[in-house]
């Protein structure tokens, strides 16, 4: 069985399901594809902005400053696909607009991110790849296939933080069950930036407490991947930064080291093109000098990084952290409620990318 499928079967949790995880009548899943003949109880919905004149004015307008809800949807149910595409007058709307999601009547969103970057593309950019759980198709058409259960409730809103209008075409595909969902753990995605961590010059890192934040939980769930984008503001290679995550009770050293950035994003020896892939890639390449925009994604779908209690997914910034460049990225995890917010958004202004 998948690790796909076995997550499918852990977000809708019908009594079928249950009763061939304990090996009744067990069918042999090789892939998603074989288990399609297997009959489903439960029921499809959508949310969109369809012009319900029956005209074609298929998308929503959300004034300068407007929060603006996009779907409320009452549980048990799980979220599978969201599609979006937007059109705006701000250069910089991939980042102005925010994308944020609450479960279960929660306050703090459990989804936190700019629109662009949770898409997969840090930098304010729109720029064709596909991923298993992410795309950004043609450059215009933004998906989603993370699942997003909930029990109660499940909002997605945005938010216009731009001085002009925005336009926003959507889709929100969800399944609604007809029991409440167990040991399922809550989708979060958050964003965070620091422009010019200090660097330091002495060659040796045994602590990892300098080193760039992706993330910080507390709770139980699994890490199932991030995007990291760099953008290099001094020539030569930026990405001899290794990946250090601490779990649980880790002091030093953590559970997983690693040895490189690109290692860690499954490349080796820089990055010599662009790339895509479903759990791994390299879509945006900056200036041959390393300078410039740059972003990777790898996403820990068949080997997600499972915490009981904490978990703190950290990367150097170069070799023992001897750069400074403009780093920013988005962490995707699912873990029990309430979450920790490590990270809370910085004002407009702070998230606007740096020109050049």
């Amino acid at each position: 069985m998948t690790a796909l499928l076995f997550y499918l079967k852990i977000f809708t949790k019908r009594k079928e399901d249950l009763a061939l995880e304990k090996g009744k009548n067990l069918p042999l899943f090789g892939s998603p594809l074989s288990g399609l003949p297997y009959l489903r109880k439960y029921r499809v919905k959508r949310v969109s902005s369809w012009d319900t004149t029956g005209g074609n004015k298929d998308w929503w307008e959300v004034a300068p400053g407007e929060r603006k809800v996009l779907a409320d949807i009452q549980g048990p149910a799980c979220i599978k696909h969201i599609w979006t595409t937007l059109f705006s007058q701000d250069p910089h709307y991939l980042r102005t607009t925010l994308l944020r999601a609450y479960w279960d009547g929660e306050e703090d969103p459990s989804i936190d991110s700019p629109i662009g970057d949770f898409f997969g593309i840090g930098h304010g950019i729109a720029k064709h790849f596909i991923s298993l759980p992410l795309t950004m198709t043609c450059d215009k058409g933004f998906n989603c296939y993370f699942p997003m259960p909930f029990n109660k409730s499940g909002r997605i809103e945005v938010v216009n933080e731009s001085g002009v209008p925005l336009g926003i075409y959507f889709h929100i595909d969800y399944e609604i069950y007809d029991s409440p969902l167990e040991d399922v753990g809550y989708f979060h995605a958050k964003w965070r930036r620091e422009k010019n961590p200090q660097p330091i010059k002495d060659g040796i890192n045994l602590t990892g407490k300098e080193n760039y934040l992706i993330l910080e939980a507390k709770g139980h769930g699994h890490f199932v991947g991030c995007i990291l984008s760099v953008h290099g503001l001094a020539p030569d290679w930026w990405g001899e930064g290794d990946d250090m995550i601490f779990i649980d009770d880790d002091v030093w050293p953590p559970s997983l080291h690693g040895t490189g950035t690109e290692d860690y994003f499954c490349a080796a020896w820089g990055f010599n093109r662009e790339f895509y892939g479903p759990y791994h890639g390299f879509p945006l390449k900056g200036n041959e000098d390393w300078t410039g925009k740059h972003s990777a994604y790898r996403f820990h779908i068949e080997e997600p990084i499972v915490f009981h209690k904490y978990i703190r997914v950290t990367i150097e910034h170069g070799h023992a952290n001897d750069r400074g460049d403009d780093l920013s990225s988005v962490a995707y995890w699912y873990q029990t409620e309430p979450h920790y917010n490590f990270s809370p958004m910085p004002p407009v202004e702070e998230r606007i990318p740096r020109e050049g």
